[in-house]
């Protein structure tokens, strides 16, 4: 299994396409931060943060006070006012969206490196086919299960490559662009506030982040496996990735959308304070994926070790 995955590993580093896109991700990155840095130079920064944290406490207090949140939406409400009121009463300065702080504790690489891996994901299985080579590839001795775990464990490790690079790349920006304005995040903790690591926590966004990879990813690696087109398997995965949410809203008011992939695919908005139904939670969010994963790659291997590729 080790040689099919450095076989296929290999393969992958020796495109030009997949050097192109590593770099693409570093000059993305790069000139977003760039970009955040002309636009928050343009914002009127002198802002009294206990005043923006006042009226924030006020308006969650209020929100709870009419009865209309539930579920989730109020837990994490009750929390924003624990954390305000803790705030206030002990002078603790918030990160600055626009500071080197705030960019290591919340690090945007997700969707990038969401965007190449799926690129990667839909092309594996399906360029085989396209190129004329995949009889030459199951000639070999192998299993066919084999040599797809093999693509598949090379897809995940590209993402997490992706995803370690792109936040290396947002570690030296934050250094380079912002400066340091200090500050401290906050979070609960066992029914108390307690002070959070940015670097632990951006650790945990990227974590978050990567579960949406992995799914989109296998999503792609599915369609690719059983139609053969890279371009199917790329348009449908970023359809479910750009309408997910819509998709979510229309359907709202019934029970099913707490069972559709759509409504748990970004698990970062649990740390974000805003979570498409009340009805959901991290772990819950969590096994859903789990069962839609596990469909996903069903259906690749199925229809992958039983395919007629003598035509």
């Amino acid at each position: 299994m080790l040689k099919l995955l450095q076989n296929e590993w290999m393969k992958l580093w020796s495109k030009k396409g997949t050097w192109i896109m590593a770099g693409l991700m570093v000059v993305l990155i790069i000139s977003m931060a760039g970009i955040m840095k002309w636009s928050g130079s343009l914002m009127d920064d002198e802002s009294d943060w206990k005043l923006s944290t006042q009226s924030e406490l006020e308006n969650d207090k209020n929100s709870l006070a009419s009865g209309v949140l539930k579920g989730e939406s109020k837990r994490l409400a009750e929390e924003n006012v624990q954390i305000s009121e803790y705030r206030l009463a002990n002078d603790v300065t918030p990160l600055k969206d626009f500071s080197r702080e705030g960019m290591i504790y919340n690090p945007s690489v997700g969707s990038i490196a969401l965007l190449l891996t799926v690129i990667v994901a839909a092309g594996i299985v399906a360029s085989e086919f396209s190129q004329g080579t995949i009889k030459m590839l199951l000639t070999r001795p192998v299993k066919r299960w084999k040599i797809m775990t093999s693509k598949y464990l090379a897809i995940l490790l590209f993402g997490v490559l992706l995803m370690l690079i792109g936040f290396i790349t947002t570690i030296l920006s934050a250094f380079i662009f912002f400066p340091s304005e200090g500050g401290q995040a906050l979070a609960i903790s066992g029914g108390n506030v307690v002070e959070v690591s940015i670097w632990s926590h951006g650790l945990y966004m990227l974590l978050l982040s990567f579960v949406n990879v992995i799914i989109t990813a296998t999503f792609a690696f599915m369609i690719g496996s059983v139609f053969r087109s890279s371009g199917m398997a790329i348009g449908l995965s970023l359809f479910i990735y750009f309408t997910g949410s819509v998709i979510v809203g229309l359907l709202s008011r019934f029970e099913i959308v707490k069972y559709l992939i759509f409504t748990h695919m970004d698990l970062t908005m649990y740390e974000s304070n805003y979570v498409l139904n009340d009805d959901i939670t991290l772990s819950f969010s969590l096994v859903v994926l789990a069962v839609y994963l596990v469909a996903f790659l069903i259906v690749s291997y199925t229809v992958f070790t039983k395919r007629d590729i003598t035509a």
